[in-house]
């Protein structure tokens, strides 16, 4: 059986993989088979079982609706480098979304403070801070347009539950499938149109500048849109 992943960058500290829609990054209670299992699985060249002793770490998550980049270390050093560059901001992360509408400008920062319901897992977007909110801050680019939808690359400058998705809702665009942010409909098997492009970063063992950058699957819509050959410019690197 292939595996149901993409293999974007791989050495003996890192391994990148383009997650499909519909998969949990880690092992839930759902018993939906997981990325984390899978990778693994590849690594080992066998059961899992029998791989106990090799060691992978998850070093960041997307939700389970989204595609796209997931970030793996294989050492417990590499996965503690790894938390710290994403702590310190110091990963330049990109998004594409195929958002229903339009958004009121070509390009712009979306400034929010976000709260959390756990009993509904839904995040909500406010303009005005609050003891239960933290600060949510994103760069977008228009990359393409169609009659009814916009495609929109997204700069995360802070990584907040339910970010992106939140917050483009809350701008009037919300994701195509994403019913849980006022979408019109959702998409075949429950994935929505929000798929994690591109990671900068600096290597944490070599040192050296290592840029990611994975392909949305062959689909009808991602492919109305012709896609950039690599990520947009947002100006100021800033993301404090």
């Amino acid at each position: 059986m292939s595996d149901p992943f993409d293999v974007i960058f791989r050495d003996e500290h890192l391994i990148a993989v383009s997650k499909p829609p519909g998969m949990p990054v880690e092992n839930d209670p759902s018993q939906t088979p997981s990325l984390f299992d899978a990778v693994r699985y590849r690594l080992a060249g066998q059961q899992v079982i029998c791989d106990r002793g090799r060691f992978l770490g998850v070093v960041h998550r997307i939700d389970q609706p989204v595609a796209g980049l997931v970030l793996f270390a294989r050492s417990a050093e590499a996965l503690r480098r790894l938390h710290r560059l994403f702590r310190e901001r110091a990963v330049d992360k990109r998004y594409w979304a195929v958002v229903e509408g339009d958004l009121p400008q070509e390009s712009g920062t979306l400034e929010h403070h976000l709260s959390n319901d756990r009993r509904t897992n839904r995040a909500t977007a406010h303009q005005l801070p609050g003891s239960d909110r933290k600060r949510a801050r994103l760069d977008y680019v228009v990359a393409g347009r169609s009659r009814r939808y916009t495609l929109v690359e997204i700069r995360l400058h802070t990584g907040r539950h339910h970010q992106i998705r939140a917050q483009l809702a809350a701008a009037g665009a919300p994701i195509k499938g994403d019913l849980k942010y006022g979408a019109r409909r959702s998409n075949p098997g429950g994935g929505i149109y929000l798929f994690a492009r591109a990671l900068r970063f600096t290597h944490p063992m070599t040192g050296r500048p290592l840029e990611l950058i994975a392909e949305p699957p062959p689909d009808v819509l991602w492919d109305l849109f012709p896609r950039p050959a690599a990520p947009c410019s947002f100006g100021n690197d800033d993301r404090n």
